[in-house]
């Protein structure tokens, strides 16, 4: 497996996330923001942060799939929600916990970031979802 990812002693326990990954493969994904859209580019779940997650995670999902690498490859994920508050944990997580099973998503979940902005580039859309993946 060209990744393994864990969290060593002495690092904040008890999170969704791994804190580290080693890739040994050769080669790199970057999958570019994911968004809550469809194929035809319809918006799915407007005002909705669980349901653009679960969306989002689909999304990169199929990216990956398209370059035949999936979430087990993944090494980093970074989200960015719109107007974050920690009060937004809740409904972001369901949206993690709503698709672990569908997409075969590690749990813990690959090295990950939550970074908050104040807009994405079109006003209905809450997250976005970049990825990072090795493999052999």
């Amino acid at each position: 497996m060209p990744v393994t990812r864990f969290s060593p002693d002495g690092l904040q326990p008890h999170t969704p996330y791994e804190h580290v990954a080693v890739a040994t493969g050769s080669r790199h994904i970057h999958v570019s923001g994911q968004i809550a859209r469809l194929a035809d580019g319809s918006p799915v779940a407007p005002g909705d942060l669980t349901g653009q997650v679960a969306q989002a995670l689909r999304n990169t999902g199929r990216a990956l799939a398209g370059a035949d690498a999936s979430f087990e490859d993944v090494v980093r994920l970074t989200f960015y929600v719109t107007n974050w508050s920690p009060e937004k944990i809740g409904p972001f997580m369901a949206g993690i916990e709503s698709v672990v099973e569908e997409l075969g998503l590690p749990w813990p979940l690959p090295p990950a970031s939550l970074i908050g902005v104040d807009h994405l580039f079109e006003p209905d859309v809450l997250v976005e979802l970049e990825a990072t993946a090795i493999s052999e």
